[in-house]
């Protein structure tokens, strides 16, 4: 009885001690908020109602393509298999794509060759110049930079339209924005960053519903 006992102990320990901690950096960390209320100084459209409704109440890959679709669609097709079919059947998800309007005709094939492999309508297109596609790159304050209106840097924006991110990354210190060319970056950063945002809204739903009981 003891041996079984014994390696039972051995086994099973390590496993709730790697469960418990694990479980205790998605239950309770938070991403922090890089940019405070990005979306809100965002007038870029027809109207400020109209920007805000763009990040209103959802969670957004933003990603700026720009002039450069086709040099960024392998990039994306990464971040499509590593990223966007993980959590696009959550309904506060989706992804913006910011490209120039000169576009249109690479974007829709671009959607029309992931759409073979994946559901595609998470994803959303914002076609704008470029002096406002600078505009809203500014107000990420990401300190980045934009080539010829594309980068291979996606954000992250909150349902209350702030950009979220690292305080502590290893590698960058201040983590604005995740690199699509990195399968790395794509599994083992951002992955985890978007299950602590859908799962820090998914408490405060829970504790909402708590409280009006």
């Amino acid at each position: 009885m003891k041996k079984p006992l014994v390696l039972g102990i051995l086994f099973i320990l390590p496993l709730v001690i790697y469960l418990f901690f694990a479980s205790g950096v998605n239950r309770f960390g938070r991403l922090p908020v890089l940019t405070d209320s990005f979306a809100s100084e965002t007038v870029l459209l027809s109207s400020e109602k109209e920007a805000m409704d763009l990040f209103q109440n959802k969670i957004t890959v933003l990603s700026f393509l720009g002039e450069e679709v086709e040099l960024m669609k392998g990039y994306l097709f990464n971040f499509n298999q590593k990223i966007y079919k993980r959590f696009y059947e959550f309904n506060d998800f989706q992804t913006l794509l910011v490209a120039y309007p000169s576009q249109k005709v690479a974007v829709e094939q671009l959607l029309l060759e992931l759409g073979q492999i994946t559901d595609t309508s998470r994803y959303k297109i914002l076609y704008l110049d470029e002096s406002d596609s600078i505009r809203l790159f500014d107000a990420l304050k990401s300190q980045g930079e934009l080539s010829s209106g594309s980068s291979p840097l996606v954000y992250i924006i909150d349902k209350n339209g702030s950009l979220r991110g690292r305080t502590d990354d290893e590698d960058e210190g201040v983590l604005y924005g995740y690199d699509i060319r990195s399968v790395a970056v794509l599994n083992n950063k951002m992955e985890d960053d978007v299950k602590v945002l859908l799962a820090e809204y998914r408490l405060a739903l829970k504790k909402n519903y708590a409280d009006r009981k």
